[in-house]
């Protein structure tokens, strides 16, 4: 008898590993799938750059997560990372010499080697306690290294930043890097093998270890795990994989400012992470797309995409504190017992009739903003693919009773939906 391992389907234990392995394997085979078809798709510049900015978002999502989500550490400066990643890659590619004697695609490690130092000098003395104490000391190094970028001018370039040229490096099978199209492909592998390689990370001891330490670091500490370095650990990674989201960025806008640094870069990051939900590994995903979509589309449709961004993620802090993912994982039990149907009727009397109260408000808010912002005598906006007046009263009156209207119908609908949401919840009501 051979005492090679084999896998025989016809035993069920080894059945089942089989299974699981595929369906481990399976979203990640469907991601890498459709990252090569989106370009046929989408395939003006503007998407591509578009793309490629959400891809490096997700990255940097997915890093921070390693903190907040996995960790318990806030922190309220962690664009440092990814800020000095950049720098350092810009640098680099300033580095004529250097720059053409490695290709491309290996760039972002430099990045994310850079990140991971700055990480561990932070870290040494930042991850000895975590809450209030690690977050204040995030926010103060983070306004430190933002204010050395106007000071340091060596390394950051003051307020005109660093820029550089990417296609300088060795060509890569004969590819120079000269069309977008080849900067997605690169940013696309990176986004699947950084993801992959957290989504590694957040299956060993370290990473199981951290959720540990973030709910009870006492009870870690009485196991034999010193919290503080299972805290170090993290942020080192974290701050690794933050350098090569900065990498990235250097690629794909040849150019790095002091707004890479600063807290507002910081807080967006917070923001994309919340918004997608820090419970579940792919919330940050579904955070990046959503904000990056929101920052680029709905900003050449508004000025006040910002207010709109910022509402979003009030109401998920608010109303769903796991977040879209969570939302989402919600409906899951109700899948598995086959009463998904049972919530069709309910959601279109609901949330059909919300969303057209929320269009409403909307409408209040562009046309006070127009009211009050625009030039002497430009009276005519347009909104909703319509040109009015809005210095008149009938526009306002529509707005005001399709934004009353719409809210009503959904909150006289609402018991009806959380009714059917409890039913459909309880596995005695499968058909």
């Amino acid at each position: 008898m051979s005492d090679q391992l084999t896998t025989d389907p016809s035993k069920p234990a080894q059945r089942m590993r089989a299974g699981s392995m595929t369906l481990t394997l399976m979203p990640w085979i469907v991601a890498a799938i459709a990252l090569i078809l989106m370009p046929f798709i989408f395939t003006s510049n503007s998407a591509l750059t578009i793309m490629n900015q959400m891809w490096i978002t997700v990255i940097f999502a997915l890093a921070y997560n390693m903190l907040l989500g996995q960790g318990g550490m806030l922190s309220f400066g962690h664009a440092v990372y990814a800020g000095v990643g950049g720098f350092a890659c810009m640098h680099i590619m300033n580095m004529s010499d250097l720059f053409a004697s490695f290709p491309l695609p290996v760039l972002p490690i430099f990045g994310g080697l850079f990140g991971m130092g700055l990480a561990m000098i932070v870290g040494a003395f930042s991850t000895r306690n975590a809450g209030t104490v690690f977050a204040m000391i995030s926010l103060g190094v983070g306004e430190l290294i933002a204010a050395c970028s106007v000071i340091i001018v060596a390394f950051f370039g003051g307020e005109e930043g660093i820029s550089g040229d990417r296609t300088y490096a060795m060509p890569f099978f004969g590819n120079e890097f000269l069309q977008q199209i080849d900067v997605y492909y690169l940013t696309s592998f990176w986004v699947i093998l950084a993801a992959a390689l957290m989504y590694l990370w957040s299956r060993t001891p370290v990473g199981r270890m951290a959720n540990a330490v973030r709910d009870n670091p006492e009870r870690a500490e009485f196991l034999g795990y010193s919290a503080r370095w299972v805290r170090f650990y993290s942020f080192v990674a974290s701050g690794f994989f933050a350098g090569i989201a900065g990498g990235l960025f250097a690629i794909n806008y040849e150019i790095l400012t002091e707004e890479n640094l600063n807290t507002a870069s910081s807080g967006v990051i917070l923001l994309v992470t919340f918004l997608g939900g820090v419970g579940f590994f792919f919330g940050p995903i579904i955070g990046a797309i959503v904000f990056t979509l929101v920052q680029t589309v709905l900003s050449l449709q508004t000025e006040l995409w910002a207010f709109y961004a910022g509402s979003l993620f009030v109401a998920t802090v608010m109303f769903f504190p796991g977040g879209l993912a969570g939302l989402l994982m919600m409906h899951v039990p109700v899948f598995k017992l086959g009463n998904a149907k049972q919530l069709i009727q309910p959601y279109f009397k609901t949330l059909l009739p919300a969303a057209i109260g929320i269009l409403g408000v909307c409408a209040l808010v562009e046309m006070t903003f127009h009211y009050r912002h625009a030039s002497i005598g430009d009276d005519e906006m347009t909104l909703f693919w319509t040109t009015f007046d809005s210095h008149t009263l009938l526009p306002w009156v529509i707005a005001g009773l399709v934004a009353f209207v719409g809210i009503s119908i959904a909150k006289r609908n609402a018991p009806d939906l959380k009714e059917a949401w409890d039913s459909a919840n309880t596995a005695g009501d499968a058909s």
